[in-house]
């Protein structure tokens, strides 16, 4: 490690990756902190295994929640060591990666861009607050990201879903037989149905081969086909020369000069348990939102006693997950299909768009903001979890009856997934802890939310929608719709697309961080994850957290000096 860094960046995940990537393609002397393990996607990536070949058929585990082969490691809700609380009527979900790459490892990749009117939503309903910049403002970072990453998808002419200019996305894959079904529905519907946007090659980028189709993407890629940070964007930064990475660093506070700048970072070695300190003259936080909340509050000193960002009273509230829910169905058109295989890239090449935005702004729609809804379905691999529905099509079967019935319905079965805006508001809050520490002797974080009646009202039209695509396709709900709708609800986190709690705006006096994720008062202090978020679209936020991260590099740069 160098004495003294041009940028140190906390995270290497999506955010982190990225500010990283861009900046030592600038030319900046960067020092990454990640507070998890090295980790090799491709020594470590489990690119063929069997889930009949794992503990418990690869079934999920409270320390694998998504399964034996999932990329995660070291993490999921509940991370041993690294507690979290709830306030009274409170059960948040906060999912950790402990690891090189974050979350991105194992993400779900649905790429989708936020429209202007995701940007200035409050210009059109009234609530809450607007970006501090528009769609057009970050629309170029939007498109170098999507080089670099590589997206899937097409240009559909959707109000709600802007369009990538030609050429940048790749060829999706065609649609698998459920989908087909699903587009079907859509058209009796007169409601779209298109191809999704999602973060896996179909054509050679960047020296990465396309997607072989070959195994669930949540176990990372050894080739490179779909994007982590660990094999796109910190591998060109280390070949920069300009990258040093320190994994195994619990960071945990940001040290204030005299002058009330930056100076560096505080973090715990966690293999030697020791303190250490690193300097550096521009400080960049992208260690996920609600890690990078806690170091600001727990940054405290004399300049700062309730910790930076904190003096105007914003710093950890309105904070926001994704609202979801799901119907499960059984489509009788699939049963007794031949053996083939349509694994294509394994995540939904198809999706269901938000439709009703002309109906919520003739006010005829009881809710605020809209929803997606994604499909999935198709012939795995089965595992234990394969025929979780089966006691519904086939309760009494046993014997040569029962492997009859295995093989008319396998395949059969598809999600419906609710993917939808929540109303980013000020109770809904992330704290300090004022005894309970985790392992490191650092605060725990404490939380704070409810679901408003927007998501409620949002769900049961969401519920009544998906029932009837099922009908519409020719399916059959295994799901009832339940008469108290908060029951269908995901629990806050759950979707693991917490953001929030150091928003950007346009003055300290509505905001923590400015329109680049600067925070107030401190000149090289930047946010440049998920917690500058003023409000969740219901588009999944990864694309534009990386778009906002590049977009704030650049300005470090541009401010610094760097080459272009």
């Amino acid at each position: 490690m160098a004495d003294a860094y041009d940028v140190i960046v906390v995270g290497s995940g999506a955010a982190g990756s990225m500010a990283a990537y861009a900046l030592t393609l600038r030319g900046a002397r960067v020092c990454m902190l990640e507070a998890g393990r090295h980790y090799d996607p491709v020594l470590e990536t489990p690119m063929w295994g069997m889930d009949k070949d794992a503990p418990l058929r690869a079934a999920r585990t409270p320390d694998k929640p998504f399964g034996y082969y999932d990329a995660t490691v070291d993490g999921g809700w509940d991370v041993p060591g690294e507690p979290y609380l709830s306030q009274p009527d409170t059960d948040f979900r906060w999912f950790r990666a402990r690891m090189l790459g974050g979350r991105t490892n194992h993400w779900g990749r649905v790429s989708l861009r936020l429209a202007d009117h995701d940007f200035k939503a409050a210009s059109h309903d009234g609530i809450g607050v607007d970006w501090p910049f528009g769609y057009d403002e970050i629309a170029p970072w939007y498109d170098k990201t999507e080089q670099v990453v590589g997206i899937t998808g097409t240009a559909d002419g959707l109000a709600d879903a802007p369009d990538s200019p030609a050429g940048i996305l790749h060829e999706p894959p065609p649609p698998r037989a459920h989908e087909l079904l699903v587009m079907e529905g859509g058209r009796k519907l007169g409601r779209p149905v298109v191809a999704s946007h999602i973060a896996v090659i179909t054509r050679p980028t960047n020296g990465r081969p396309p997607c072989i189709y070959a195994t669930p993407c949540r176990r990372g890629c050894s080739i490179a086909a779909n994007f982590q940070s660990t094999t796109v964007l910190i591998p060109p930064a280390i070949a920069s020369g300009h990258l040093d990475i320190v994994t195994d660093a619990m960071v945990y506070e940001v040290e204030i000069g005299s002058d009330g700048k930056a100076t560096g970072i505080s973090y715990v070695d966690k293999t030697l348990g020791e303190h250490r300190t690193v300097s550096g003259r521009t400080i960049v936080l992208g260690a996920s939102a609600m890690e990078s909340v806690r170091i600001l509050m727990n940054s405290k000193n004399p300049r700062f006693p309730d910790g930076i960002g904190a003096d105007d009273g914003l710093l950890g509230h309105c904070i926001s997950d994704t609202i979801g829910s799901s119907i499960w169905a059984q489509f009788p058109a699939l049963e007794n299909l031949p053996p083939f295989n349509d694994f294509g890239i394994w995540y939904p090449h198809i999706y269901i768009p938000w439709w009703g935005l002309d109906e919520q702004r003739s006010g005829a729609l009881d809710f605020a903001r809209g929803y997606h809804i994604e499909v999935s379905g198709g012939r795995w691999d089965p595992g234990a979890e394969t025929f979780r529905h089966f006691d519904s099509v086939s309760p009494t079967a046993w014997g040569a009856a029962l492997k009859a019935d295995a093989r008319r319905y396998y395949g059969t079965f598809v999600r419906f997934a609710q993917r939808g805006e929540t109303i980013p508001r000020r109770q809904n809050t992330v704290s300090l802890h004022p005894t309970v520490t985790d392992r490191f002797g650092i605060p725990a974080p404490r939380f704070s939310y409810q679901w408003s009646e927007h998501e409620v009202r949002q769900t049961a039209h969401a519920q009544k929608s998906m029932a009837e695509f099922i009908d519409a396709a020719g399916g059959r709900m295994l799901d009832d719709i339940p008469d108290d709708v908060r029951d269908a609800m995901s629990k806050p986190g759950e979707i693991i697309h917490e953001v929030g709690g150091a928003r950007c705006g346009t003055s300290r006096n509505n905001s923590v961080t400015d329109p680049y994720g600067r925070v107030w008062g401190v000149p090289n202090l930047y946010v440049v994850d998920g917690a500058v978020f003023p409000t969740n679209a219901h588009k999944n936020p990864t694309l534009t957290i990386m778009a906002f991260a590049w977009r704030a590099a650049d300005h470090i740069a541009d401010r610094a000096g760097h080459g272009a």
